[in-house]
């Protein structure tokens, strides 16, 4: 049997060292780019120095050589601002002891035969000194705006907080040269590892998160001191900001909802109370003993019931049909169909209301991969739609016609039309135009948009105020998919 506490023991003995090793060889690494770094600034600094020197003796014999060591600026600012103020002072020296060297007299040695020039030596020096620290100081802080710059951007532009604290870290990493950076917003609690020092990210009192360095160097402590409260700030302001973007949202949810609950309270009190009255009234009428009822008045309550009930029905079923569709629940099985078989079995659906439409075919009928009984249930919709709004006496007409990509169905009717305003709102559930006359809920065209657009279709309205109006449903052709 295996000892538990002799396998855990072994196991930290094993991860301790491999832990050492990790930290050994990130400090030789850090050891070597500093390594790096010193002689490449140094050879740059040298080489630098020679070239000005070069030119001031090329220059020599026509300008006075006293005014010819400003030129040793060009030497100390590009330092400056390439490797900061270490290397720029450094440099500063080392072109004074080049130009006392090589330009002023006695030449050749570091003595001065005229005092007064190691005043001019000293002001050079001195001015150096200031000009690299400002160069450096300049360089740093459009650094570190540029890289509060891109943080404001990226939280602003770029979805959630969260899913910006990686490359915002990575960022931080760069400007506070330390190898990872890690930040946590508040409420998470990971704790630090041992090569990493946490410091909180504060704002006003208020704590926002904790940032996470690894190995952080002693001489970027200013650097922190700079960045981290902006930092800080920048994250309040981004989580304020989503999470009033999320009450918004929220409460634009619940105005919606409210509003949905009002339109269907609206469709239950009347379109469903209507057709339950007709069908109570005429049931108790045919149940009452002292009414003496002949043939044709038990006739009309008995399909007075019956139209009702199939009035009920159909709004039960747009409304079930309503809350798939809005649940994202409609599966379509797709199968291949042509338009002329669509178009037959939605007017068979119709019944005798189906003689009023007048239908118009393509000689050679295009197909499409599509669920048969939504797609029904959307021309059904659209045609019902053309049927209630158009004069008894005139014709509804479905006209088939084919792009090079898409199957067009289109219904088009003479009834009112529809006001520019109109052509969305009256795809939203509960919606409708503004006539008495017609009757119903508001959601067949909701319902035919819906199966349209799970079919991989769209359905549209195209019609002007007092010309009629148009319902175009359009399928992707089989050739197309293909």
């Amino acid at each position: 049997m295996i000892d538990p506490m002799a396998t855990n023991r072994l196991a930290r003995a094993t991860t301790a060292p491999t832990s050492r090793s990790a930290v050994d060889r990130f400090r030789r690494w850090r050891d070597a780019a500093d390594l790096r770094r010193l002689l490449t600034g140094v050879l740059e600094s040298a080489a630098l120095v020679a070239a000005v020197t070069g030119a001031i003796e090329l220059l020599k014999p026509h300008v006075p050589v006293l005014s010819l060591a400003v030129l040793y600026l060009f030497a100390v600012l590009p330092v400056a601002v390439m490797w900061g103020l270490a290397y720029a002072i450094t440099v500063s020296v080392a072109c004074m002891l080049a130009f006392n060297f090589f330009f002023l007299p006695p030449l050749h040695t570091l003595t001065l035969a005229d005092s007064r020039n190691w005043l001019a030596l000293a002001v050079f020096v001195v001015t150096s000194v200031v000009v690299s620290e400002l160069a450096t100081r300049s360089r740093r802080q459009a650094r570190e705006s540029a890289l509060l710059a891109e943080i404001a951007t990226s939280l602003l532009r770029r979805g959630e907080v969260s899913g910006e604290l990686e490359r915002i870290a990575d960022e931080a990493a760069r400007a506070l040269q330390v190898e990872h950076v890690r930040i946590e917003l508040e409420g998470e609690g990971t704790p630090a590892r041992e090569t990493q020092e946490r410091f909180p990210l504060a704002v006003e009192g208020r704590h926002v998160g904790t940032i996470y360095l690894d190995h952080p160097r002693q001489r970027s402590a200013a650097a922190r001191r700079r960045l981290l409260p902006a930092l800080a700030s920048l994250l309040g302001v981004a989580i304020d900001r989503e999470r009033l973007a999320r009450e918004a949202l929220e409460a634009e949810t619940l105005r919606r909802s409210d509003a949905m609950k009002t339109a269907v309270l609206r469709a239950v009190s009347h379109d469903l109370r209507t057709p339950l009255m007709a069908i109570l009234t005429s049931a108790s009428a045919l149940a009452r003993e002292d009414l003496e009822l002949g043939r044709e008045d038990r006739s009309e309550l008995a399909a007075t019931i019956l139209g009702e009930a199939g009035r009920l029905d159909r709004l039960v079923a747009n409304l079930l049909d309503l809350s798939r569709i809005q649940a994202g629940a409609v599966r379509p099985e797709l199968e291949v169909w042509t338009a002329d078989d669509l178009v037959v079995q939605a007017l068979d659906e119709l019944g005798e209301a189906g003689q009023r439409v007048e239908v118009a075919l393509p000689e050679e009928s295009p197909t499409v991969r599509a669920d048969a009984d939504q797609i029904e249930r959307v021309l059904v919709n659209l045609i019902e739609n053309a049927l209630k709004y158009s004069p008894l006496d005139e014709p509804v007409h479905v006209q088939v016609t084919t792009t090079s990509a898409e199957l067009l169905i289109r219904v088009v009717d003479h009834g009112p039309g529809i006001t520019q305003a109109d052509h969305e709102r009256i795809f939203e559930p509960f919606q409708r135009t503004n006539h008495a006359r017609v009757r119903g809920a508001g959601l067949g065209l909701a319902i035919a948009r819906g199966f349209a657009v799970a079919n991989g279709g769209r359905v549209w309205a195209e019609s002007r105020a007092g010309q009629g109006s148009t319902f175009i449903l359009s399928l992707p052709l089989v050739e197309s998919a293909q």
